[in-house]
């Protein structure tokens, strides 16, 4: 294996290790510090909204000097946010840290470490085992995120958890280490013709990360919490099983792709999932709700390697860094409008209105990815 193979896939656990664990704890912690469940949306929409500028600035620094750089950056920023995480009491100054660490706040990872070691990953192996490799990836992370969701149940009070995190962040700086330094290949002109393709898809990526704002994980338990009263312990477990579920529906993702394509595997998968995702709002009992959750999570992530490994072999190599954060920082922009308007959702039309609102725009999405990719080749690179 590729020494910057393993260093990605090391960091990557330890990172979604802490995400996991986060991801269930910030807000019960945060409304156990006062703030209400329109001020807990906001606060995600600013994690969100910090990772998307992160993944903006962080691109122009990877092309120029290479994605060590760039990712040893972030794992410095993660560090200090876990200090702020262990010393902080008021609730905004936890949203800052929150924000500076990049904490994810759903069951997947959005963002600049994403944007950058995908294309790390890209380069490290041929086009034939992409995909099985970001499945590996997205398997360490979901695994990881869901043994920190598990941690939740140990723990009487979240400092374990923050220590946890930063000392994940720690291990990812050492880890960079042997990912390789310099810069990455030029864009030619030829290269630059792939601008509007990657703008394309990043509309699309936007209008389903959009959806999925209204669905995030810390909103989901937050749902769980508030309609069938569980508590953190049942809630740590609840997201346990969902990420174990999703990390066993990554590993289909190689054969299903090699066996139907890239696109149909991506588009086929996810709608499944989005029906699910909308009969949660209706779930008379936590039963219920669990069972149908514990289902998407079973089909909603087997599109997650396929579709970075279709971004990947759209465009030219020298274009890598271009896609990935173009498209990654559009699902970001667009998640992060989401979670404040869900706040006022469950205010105004009820608990289970973001469950509609995000699978239906979310089919909408896959309709129109097969409608407009259906008939664009691929690149075997």
């Amino acid at each position: 294996m590729p020494a910057e193979l393993a260093a990605v896939l090391v960091a990557k656990a330890v990172r979604t290790f802490g995400y996991g664990a986060l991801g269930v704890v910030l807000p019960v912690h945060l409304s156990a510090l006062g703030l209400g469940a329109p001020a807990i949306g906001v606060a995600v929409t600013l994690v969100l909204a910090g990772s998307a500028a992160l993944t903006w600035a962080v691109r122009r620094p990877a092309e120029r000097w290479g994605a060590r750089a760039g990712l040893g950056g972030l794992a410095g920023l993660a560090v200090v946010a876990g200090v702020l995480l262990l010393s902080a009491a008021d609730p905004w100054v936890v949203v800052a840290g929150a924000v500076l660490g990049n904490v994810a706040v759903g069951t997947g990872e959005t963002g600049p470490f994403l944007a950058l070691e995908q294309v790390v990953i890209a380069r490290a192996v041929p086009a034939a085992r992409r995909t099985a490799a970001l499945g590996v990836y997205n398997l360490l992370g979901y695994g990881a995120g869901a043994l920190g969701a598990a941690a939740v149940a140990l723990v009487d009070t979240p400092e374990p958890l923050f220590a946890a995190f930063l000392a994940g962040a720690v291990v990812q700086l050492l880890a960079y280490r042997f990912v390789p330094a310099g810069r990455p290949p030029s864009p030619g002109p030829r290269a630059r013709a792939a601008g509007p393709l990657i703008r394309r898809l990043a509309a699309l990526f936007a209008l389903d990360a959009f959806a999925g704002g209204f669905v995030l994980q810390s909103l989901v338990a937050y749902f769980l919490h508030a309609r069938f009263g569980l508590e953190p312990t049942a809630l740590g477990l609840t997201f346990f099983g969902a990420q174990i579920l999703t990390a066993a529906s990554l590993l289909l993702a190689a054969p299903l792709s090699a066996r139907f394509g890239l696109l149909p595997t991506m588009v086929v998968s996810h709608l499944a999932s989005n029906v699910l995702l909308v009969a949660i709002a209706v779930a008379p009992t936590a039963a219920a709700a669990v069972a149908l959750l514990l289902g998407r999570h079973l089909l909603s992530q087997i599109d997650v390697p396929t579709r970075q490994a279709y971004v990947m072999a759209l465009v030219p190599d020298a274009e890598r860094e271009a896609a990935a954060a173009g498209t990654t920082l559009a699902r970001t922009v667009a998640q992060a409008v989401t979670p404040a308007l869900t706040g006022w959702a469950m205010q105004a039309l009820g608990l289970g209105a973001p469950f509609v609102l995000g699978g239906g725009l979310k089919i909408a999405y896959d309709l129109l990815l097969y409608a407009s990719f259906r008939g664009v080749p691929v690149r075997e690179g």
